[in-house]
């Protein structure tokens, strides 16, 4: 399943997200900060999506979320 996620008050503005039988395959933001983006999207790669949200949810950067949070909330409306 492929799907994009529009952000919420953060500097990225979605998150182009790809999952197979709960495996995320594929995780690419949109503008914001590009390294850790990239970096943190090479470690989620092939982790079971319920895990990322557990991991990610509540991380706190400006306004009450982050780019990781902000991809745990995409991800529990998938799973």
């Amino acid at each position: 399943m492929k799907t994009t996620f529009k952000t919420s008050g953060t500097c990225s503005k979605e998150i182009n997200i790809e999952i197979e039988d709960g495996i995320l395959t594929s995780v690419n933001f949109v503008r914001g900060c590009d390294g850790n983006a990239q970096g943190m999207a090479a470690l989620l790669v092939g982790m079971r999506a319920d895990e990322v949200v557990k991991r990610l949810r509540g991380i706190e950067c400006r306004n009450g979320t982050s780019c990781p949070d902000q991809l745990a909330v995409a991800l529990e409306g998938l799973i």
